[in-house]
């Protein structure tokens, strides 16, 4: 009789893709993520006896469970192979209590990437449960437990019901409220820059050079127009100077290629260059590295795991990298050297860079079994980890100095000889990385990248014209999804697997909206902040919440006790929290008038309220008169039956819905999840056309549920999903 070993995994998609990997002799089965938690009626914790947590099984998991012990009852050796993070220790751990698995036996193991050889490496070399990633899990699971269950009911109490606090959400919808009042407290000041177009002779094209300052002695002393008068006074002193090249500056810039993805940068270029929610970027790597269907290929992982912090890559990858830039691009493009990248101080290194599993299955080859999304995201990985291990771009450039008497103008011009790595990353996405850091420092002095004709030092030119241009210094930008998440990894808040939930309860507690690709508080935001700052000043700082992560840090390593730990922070918090009950009072978030009429009492106003799911239009007679209103927004397309204005709601989940407004017609009844095209009809039915957004892409289709057309589009989804199983 053949031995047989259960593996126990997080997701059915893992499963399958390990599953590949393995014999007959082995029965691969998934926990479905977390199995035992704790509850969610009570907090779950007993504050007197050394917090110790009360598990309980999660709802509707049951099933799962009795159908685990089935399986450990038939296997011989039982293996848990959940994620190599906290969570999936964590996981693991409370698997094997349900299981009857010592923790010190070799029960467990992990893998970074899902390959045949990563997993039967693991397999080969069982280990225990690192009770210390365990007990680092524990730690920061109940001291959210016990910022949430203690902070929220104060919040329902005092501001309203359905608002939550959190050790790393508070602290997160601070930094936006923060950079609201920077902005609104910034006075801008007034200045002025100034250039010069300038030509060899009077048929040639004119080029730009921008005033610097004062050159005297060969030093150079900036000059800053900080009013009218003073540029008036400069274009005194310029009126009939000649303008000599001073200098003629060659060089050579090297650019070097970004760092391999780990989970932050990740989701700050999936923002930056596909426009994509930190979510959903997550989602569409989460089952690039659980695995799909590839046609041929079977079950596959794509990436290697997505949650680290670490720019590490194994030499076995760096060496496939290294042959497939050597048989695709040259040996022009690879290294003598592979590059080496260093690590943040406060990056933990347990895990490698985001980056291929497979080097044989570049994003073309596996484009027809992707979604989407998927196949941006696993570009992206693609092309970041391969560009990684390339040459720098080389960038042929000359700053020109200018001399007008002893005033300065300078040129700078650039030229790409040769791409390097940007040929596989791509100038674009590069660029937009750049420009997003650009906007974060004052490099407004720097002239131009302009096409300069070739220049000789002493030469004279011919001035076309001054062009002067008053500017005003800038605020600082508002947060994007981008910019916060690298500010809250810069400030040591939080780790990989918090960042996308984070800023996601974020926009779900209303205490943050979008305008654009900006991130702005709204009004209870700053409301909840503002409180949480007067009466629980540690709980919102983001030295004490970076000093609380790194004593998580050292549970996990074995340097702190979790125990201690939470004793040092709960008595003061809890002490804060009794205070603030007594303290505290009532506030009261003013409606917002709209300047109407309620239609149903013609007694009471109509105002805009913050409900559980946004905002909305409500009579102040509440509760005696309970009409309500959407809050909509008018579009451009008129209603296909009665030409009347459409309007668009968002409603729950994100989702908009258009309506007829009944200008037209009181009795229409019209309403889509699509936006009606007008004038446009379908070339089927003749029925009106919609446009329609899908996975992030916009498309056009009928209308007419019943149209041929989308019956069509329905058989080829159904045969492409039936392909792919």
């Amino acid at each position: 009789m053949s031995n047989r070993t259960l593996v126990v995994v997080e997701s059915p998609a893992k499963a399958k893709t390990i599953a590949r990997y393995l014999g007959q002799s082995y029965d691969v089965r998934s926990s479905v993520g977390h199995i035992r938690d704790l509850p969610t009626s009570t907090i779950g914790v007993d504050i007197k006896n050394n917090f110790n947590p009360m598990y309980i099984t999660m709802p509707g998991k049951d099933k799962i469970v009795r159908e685990l012990r089935g399986a450990a009852e038939k296997a011989d050796r039982i293996l848990l192979a959940t994620d190599p993070d906290r969570e999936g220790e964590a996981i693991a751990w409370h698997i094997a209590h349900l299981l009857n698995i010592e923790p010190e036996d070799s029960c467990r193991i992990a893998f970074h990437e899902i390959t045949g050889k990563a997993v039967k490496e693991a397999i080969d070399h069982p280990r225990p449960i690192d009770i210390n990633l365990v007990n680092a899990q524990q730690s920061r699971r109940i001291l959210d437990r016990l910022v949430g269950y203690e902070l929220s009911p104060l919040l329902w109490q005092k501001i309203r019901r359905g608002l939550s606090a959190g050790r790393v959400q508070s602290v997160a919808t601070r930094l936006v409220v923060m950079r609201e009042r920077e902005i609104d407290a910034f006075v801008p000041e007034e200045y002025w820059k100034l250039r010069a177009l300038l030509k060899q002779k009077a048929d040639d094209a004119s080029f730009s050079s921008l005033y610097q300052g004062v050159k005297k002695n060969g030093r150079v002393s900036r000059v800053k127009l900080s009013s009218k008068d003073d540029l008036d006074k400069l274009l005194d002193e310029l009126k009939g100077k000649e303008y000599l090249v001073d200098l003629v500056k060659p060089g050579v810039r090297k650019r070097r290629p970004y760092a391999p993805f780990t989970t932050s940068t990740l989701q700050q270029a999936g923002s930056r260059t596909l426009g994509f929610t930190s979510n959903r970027t997550m989602r569409a790597a989460q089952t690039l590295y659980e695995g799909l269907t590839l046609g041929p290929h079977g079950h596959t992982s794509l990436v290697t795991y997505i949650r680290t912090d670490s720019v590490r890559v194994s030499a076995d990858a760096v060496e496939s990298a290294r042959e497939l830039i050597r048989s695709t691009y040259g040996d022009a493009y690879l290294p003598k050297k592979a590059p080496f990248y260093k690590n943040k101080s406060s990056a933990q290194d347990a895990h490698e860079a985001i980056r291929p599993s497979h080097f044989d299955l570049p994003p073309s080859r596996v484009r027809e079994y992707l979604s989407n999304d998927q196949y941006k995201i696993y570009e992206l990985i693609w092309n970041r980890f391969i560009s990684s291990q390339m040459e720098p771009a080389v960038y042929e450039r000359v700053t020109v100095d200018i001399l007008a008497d002893h005033h300065l103008f300078r040129s700078r011009g650039e030229r790409l000889t040769f791409p390097g790595w940007l040929r596989v990353y791509g100038v674009t996405e590069s660029e937009k990385q750049d420009r997003e850091k650009k906007e974060n420092r004052d490099d407004d002095d720097e002239p131009d990248i302009v096409d300069l004709p070739d220049l000789k030092e002493g030469e004279c030119l011919l001035l076309d014209k001054l062009v002067p241009e008053q500017k005003f210094t800038q605020p600082p930008p508002r947060y994007t999804e981008a910019s916060l998440i690298s500010a809250m990894e810069e400030l040591g808040i939080g780790r990989p697997s918090t960042y996308a939930p984070t800023i996601s309860t974020l926009f779900d507690r209303l205490y943050v909206e979008r305008d654009g690709r900006q991130i702005k508080p709204t009004e209870l935001g700053v409301t909840v902040t503002t409180m949480l700052e007067e009466n629980f000043p540690d709980i919102v700082d983001t030295d004490f919440t970076a000093e609380l992560e790194k004593e998580l840090d050292e549970v996990e390593s074995g340097e702190q006790d979790w125990v201690e730990l939470l004793e040092t922070f709960y008595g003061p918090f809890h002490q804060d929290v009794v205070k603030a009950k007594k303290t505290v009072e009532k506030i009261v978030i003013e409606d917002e008038p709209t300047g109407r009429k309620c239609p149903a009492c013609d007694e009471g106003d109509l105002v805009i309220r913050v409900g559980r799911y946004g905002k909305f239009i409500a009579c102040t007679r509440y509760p005696d008169c309970k009409y309500t209103e959407a809050i909509s927004e008018e579009t451009k397309s008129h209603c296909p039956k009665c030409q009347s204005p459409i309007r668009v709601r968002k409603i729950r989940r994100g989702n908009q819905l258009f309506f007829c407004d009944k200008t037209n017609d009181a009795d229409c009844d019209f309403t889509s999840f699509d936006l009606p095209i007008d004038g446009k009809t379908c070339d089927a039915c003749g029925s009106y056309m919609v446009q329609r957004r899908f996975r992030g892409r916009l498309y056009e289709r009928c209308g007419n549920k019943e149209c041929p057309t989308n019956a069509k589009k329905k058989k080829t989804t159904k045969k492409k999903k039936e392909a792919k199983a």
